[in-house]
């Protein structure tokens, strides 16, 4: 991308995907990325897991109630995870280290979608946090922020649309002082 802007105006969530791997390559780097987000202190409270096996991106797919299913799609699921012993700020520092996956995978051309799992439940009312711990094997001391589902886009959308920006929400100075 020419930048941060142009990157920005073409990043939509993707939620269908070819049927393409990511090359090994293409996920060193989304990865190589990644490590590089910034946190607190420095503290890279962040851990991933990266999920290609379609029978495991299939029951990953089931770990909550609504939004998920793409990710039975996807070629590559990250598991964003945090180690809330690190940092007091850890779901701000993943979320950080998501958007940074995201912005990556834009560069790249590929496309990707946020699925929240903290604080979710599946269909038939369990936990989602605990299912993907159970099913990934996830230590008790680390918590799951989200997955990160990733892959050759199968949609086309039109960048964002600038006219809908918020002016109204930005203040100078004091709150309720207009730019």
């Amino acid at each position: 991308m020419e930048n941060l802007l142009e990157l920005l105006r073409t990043r939509r969530s993707t939620r269908s995907f070819k049927e393409t791997q990511i090359s090994p390559e293409l996920v060193e780097q989304l990865m190589h990325a990644v490590l590089m987000s910034p946190s607190s202190k420095r503290s890279n409270p962040w851990q991933f897991i990266l999920v290609e096996e379609p029978e495991m991106l299939k029951s990953l797919s089931e770990c909550k109630k609504n939004g998920c299913q793409l990710i039975d799609g996807a070629a590559l699921a990250v598991v964003v995870l945090a180690d809330p012993e690190c940092s007091d700020v850890w779901i701000e520092d993943v979320s950080i280290a998501s958007l940074i996956l995201h912005l990556e995978a834009e560069d790249l051309g590929l496309g990707s979608c946020w699925v929240q799992i903290r604080e979710r439940q599946t269909a038939d009312g369990k936990d989602s946090e605990a299912v993907v711990r159970h099913l990934l094997n996830i230590p008790e001391n680390l918590r799951v922020e989200s997955i990160v589902a990733l892959g050759v886009k199968n949609e086309v959308k039109k960048p964002f649309d600038e006219t809908r920006l918020q002016w109204e929400k930005v203040h100078v100075g004091k709150f309720g002082q207009a730019k």
